[in-house]
């Protein structure tokens, strides 16, 4: 029998282990974020939206990272969620530059 787990389960079940309890993106946070970058009504794969979420997912891992700093599973995890980003930026800065500057403005990056 498989047992569902809940976010209460899990944190229950993490505080009897003796461990930190990770927080993860919640259904209602990345539902936020989708609603916030979409193109259209129920949009979830443009790259806004795609972009976006990744860099809630980085923001998440590097916290996570400032805390664990010889995690180097999710140090590599993270460079890779890096990677996949910066492909998406580079193709929605082919595909049209305005909705590229305005993206990075949103999201607060650099380039």
């Amino acid at each position: 029998m498989v047992k569902k787990v809940t976010k209460k389960t899990a944190k229950t079940t993490a505080k009897k282990a003796g461990k930190k309890v990770q927080s993860t993106m919640l259904p209602d946070d990345k539902q936020k974020i989708i609603e916030e970058f979409a193109q259209k009504k129920g949009d979830t794969g443009s790259p806004e939206v795609q972009a976006a979420l990744l860099s809630h997912k980085i923001i998440k891992l590097t916290s996570h990272l400032d805390s664990n700093k010889k995690d180097n599973h999710s140090r590599h995890g993270l460079l890779k969620v890096i990677a996949k980003r910066r492909r998406i930026l580079n193709y929605l800065k082919k595909l049209d530059e305005m909705r590229y500057n305005k993206l990075i403005n949103k999201l607060g990056l650099k380039k």
